[in-house]
């Protein structure tokens, strides 16, 4: 018998107080960690501002362009078929889109040392702008896992 689908309550985030935008919130909300929200407003505030007088360009036009820039259009799932697991590209929804990016960003950030994290995450902003960097880099291997296993996307309607 097949399994009950659920609606999917979609929580609507409100946009942030300085720039208006929920993806902004967004990557405020990932960048919290132990419920210090003010802090991870500061942190992600000051990257943005850092972004704005380095390139001399709006800040939300750069975050948006860098968040779309590292975005993945297939991902790879695994999937059992046959006692055997096949690796199956997949396109990538719009909201795992932005999630991949941001988290890929924050991870990348959050993994370089000794600069403040704020500074950090500026310059992984500038690279994602730039087509250059590691969050680009793990886009592009991403990419490259779905094309190799491309052979098996048959499996995608299973």
């Amino acid at each position: 018998m097949p399994r009950k689908k659920t609606k999917s309550l979609k929580r609507v985030l409100p946009a942030d107080s300085r720039y208006q935008s929920v993806m902004v919130t967004r990557m405020i909300n990932k960048v919290m960690k132990s419920g210090k929200k003010r802090l991870a407003e500061r942190h992600v505030y000051s990257a943005l501002e850092l972004v704005a007088t380095k390139t001399k360009k709006d800040a939300l036009e750069v975050f948006e362009t860098a968040i779309k820039n590292v975005s993945p259009q297939v991902q790879v799932r695994s999937k059992r078929i046959g006692g055997t697991n096949y690796q199956v590209p997949m396109p990538v929804a719009p909201d795992r889109k932005v999630h991949f990016a941001m988290t890929w960003m924050l991870d990348i950030a959050h993994n370089k040392k000794g600069k403040p994290f704020d500074e950090k995450l500026a310059n992984e902003l500038l690279d994602a702008y730039n087509n250059t960097g590691d969050a680009i880099k793990k886009k592009v291997d991403t990419h490259a896992a779905a094309e190799a296993n491309k052979a098996f996307a048959h499996f995608a309607r299973y």
